[in-house]
């Protein structure tokens, strides 16, 4: 009953959560955070005790998949060199030098244990990322270096942490081996991704011609997909995190798409959007709610005088430490591609500096962090000495969680303000010309079908009738698509007569249920209907408004 309750108040306060966001000025995470805090404090406060390897297996596999599912693939291709430079690169770079400067300016802590803490320390926050760093903040390309990156390296940092902790169980330690291990293990949880996907294709396109199954069906297998394979992975003692992330990145090449029914590609449409934001919430939730007991406890070796001031302030220095290990490699790797470029006559794109502190901000760290610090063992062996300094590094693990997201709340935005976003244009005449060529090949498909029975006239006068009635939709479409020069007057005339249209369509279907001449599955069916209409009225009138606010925008900034 305790867990029931537990899981009904998360989900009320991921809800209240969403409508705070619209009256204060805080990222969501921030807000999720603070309710959390609040839910554990004062004294009496919520108790929850986070099972770390349970955390990893419910949340991370369907969020990372999910965030592979959305990540721009064509983007990611392109900006691969950079994603696997701060994905990879960084998180050695990191564990190296923070480890070996949290050893030197605490010698409590052991070298394997400060390796440790770098580990879990040197991936960045997927959720955080993408919440902070916002579409109308950063240019398209840094925001799509920076989602990938925190999609990638939180495999590599969990990979390192555990031969840290290992080596800091038996004292022993080889960098040829780890590295051979580490590239077996990420390569291992790759292969096993992809034999996942391929699995579930076929058991879907096997479902699919079973025919007549309900698209729940489909979509739970579909759902199921991340928790198989991080399972597979982990069983076979390979990285679950980068085969739940291989499963999403490459879902849409594997055709799962295309075998869903269409109600099954609906619903599992809304079902994402839902657990993303519900996870999301969750996460942030549980995370406030560590951060009371983990904060009370606080070390003996951060506090020698017992001022509240100390603690505060070495955790401040090492989250400072960590973000100019951050800015020191992005410096070096564009300063590198830079004259790699200009040795091979190549274009690159170019940081400026304003964009490298941009991005070195935007390394914030979040729940995976937590979760891989509090899986340190309690004791080095069975009725053994316990593991050194584990009090004190969890502290500093959740201190610099904390100082990294205020840091980019409230710096980011202001650093960020001013850059050109030009580049956010290119998605929408995208937009304008998937929509012309789709709109224009349905015709030509139509008009195909009218003519492959132009000998049987009943067909041909049925074919025809329906052609005249479904094309002028789409000519309307491409029309609309060409032309953003509508005049103001009517095209507000046009949206006030399809929101009418549809109010009184609803308000009749209701009249008709009052008067029990329908019942609940027909007022279900056909409102469904109605809804439809809504959301794609509400869509194409949303597109107009994108490609007119954007481009003033950024003529603003110039």
């Amino acid at each position: 009953m305790a867990v029931a309750t537990l899981i009904l108040l998360l989900l009320v306060l991921v809800a209240a959560s969403g409508v705070l966001v619209r009256f204060l000025p805080l990222p969501l995470p921030i807000i999720q955070i603070g309710l959390g805090v609040l839910l554990a404090w004062p004294i009496d406060g919520l108790r929850v005790e986070l099972e770390p390897e349970l955390f990893l297996l419910v949340f991370v596999p369907p969020l990372l998949f999910i965030d592979g599912i959305m990540l721009p693939k064509r983007e990611f291709s392109e900006l691969a060199p950079r994603i696997f430079g701060l994905a990879f690169g960084l998180v050695f770079f990191t564990v190296v030098v923070f480890g070996y400067a949290l050893n030197w300016l605490l010698p409590q802590v052991p070298l394997p244990v400060a390796f440790a803490l770098a580990a879990v320390l040197s991936p960045t926050d997927a959720v955080a990322v993408s919440s902070i760093v916002g579409r109308d903040l950063v240019p398209a390309r840094i925001r799509h270096i920076l989602e990938g990156e925190s999609l990638l390296n939180d495999a590599s940092g969990l990979v390192v942490l555990r031969f840290a902790v290992a080596a800091a169980l038996t004292g022993q330690f080889s960098l040829g081996e780890t590295a051979l291990t580490f590239v077996l293990v990420a390569a291992g949880g790759a292969l096993v991704g992809f034999a996942t996907l391929w699995a579930t294709a076929k058991v879907l396109r096997i479902v699919a011609k079973i025919g007549d199954v309900r698209p729940e069906v489909q979509v739970v297998i579909l759902i199921l997909l991340p928790f198989a394979a991080y399972l597979l992975a982990e069983k076979f003692h390979f990285s679950g995190i980068l085969a739940a992330v291989t499963a999403g990145l490459y879902l849409s090449r594997a055709g799962l798409f295309g075998v869903l029914s269409v109600p099954a590609r609906m619903q599992n449409a809304a079902l994402i959007e839902m657990l993303s934001f519900t996870f999301n919430g969750v996460i942030f939730l549980l995370l406030g709610l560590q951060l009371p007991t983990i904060i009370r406890n606080v070390p003996p070796e951060l506090s020698l005088y017992g001022t509240f001031w100390e603690p505060v302030l070495a955790v401040v220095t090492l989250t400072l430490i960590l973000l100019a290990i951050r800015f020191a490699w992005i410096w070096f790797g564009s300063a590198a591609r830079g004259a790699i470029a200009r040795w091979r006559g190549h274009d690159t794109l170019r940081l400026t500096t304003r964009l490298k502190v941009v991005m070195t901000l935007a390394g914030v760290r979040g729940a995976i962090t937590l979760a891989g610090i509090l899986s340190l063992p309690l004791v080095i062996s069975v009725n053994g000495p316990p593991f050194p300094a584990r009090d004190l590094v969890i502290f500093i693990a959740a201190g610099v969680i904390i100082c990294s997201l205020l840091l980019a709340s409230v710096a980011l935005p202001a650093v960020a303000r001013g850059i050109p976003l030009d580049e956010e244009d290119m998605s929408v005449n995208e937009e304008r010309l998937a929509r012309q060529v789709a709109a224009e090949a349905a015709i030509v498909r139509i008009e195909q079908m009218v003519d492959e029975v132009r000998d049987d006239p009943a067909r041909y006068e049925a074919r025809l009738a329906a052609a005249q009635q479904i094309i002028p939709s789409y000519r309307q479409r491409i029309v609309g698509e060409a032309d953003d020069t509508k005049p103001g007057d009517m095209q507000n005339a046009l949206e006030a007569m399809i929101d009418a249209a549809l109010d009184a369509e609803r308000g009749a279907l209701l009249k008709l249920l009052k008067a029990r001449k329908i019942n609940d599955d027909t007022m279900r069916a056909v409102m469904g209907e109605v809804t439809l209409g809504q959301a794609l009225s509400a869509r194409k009138r949303a597109a107009p408004a994108k490609s007119n606010k954007r481009p003033k925008k950024a003529g603003a900034r110039k």
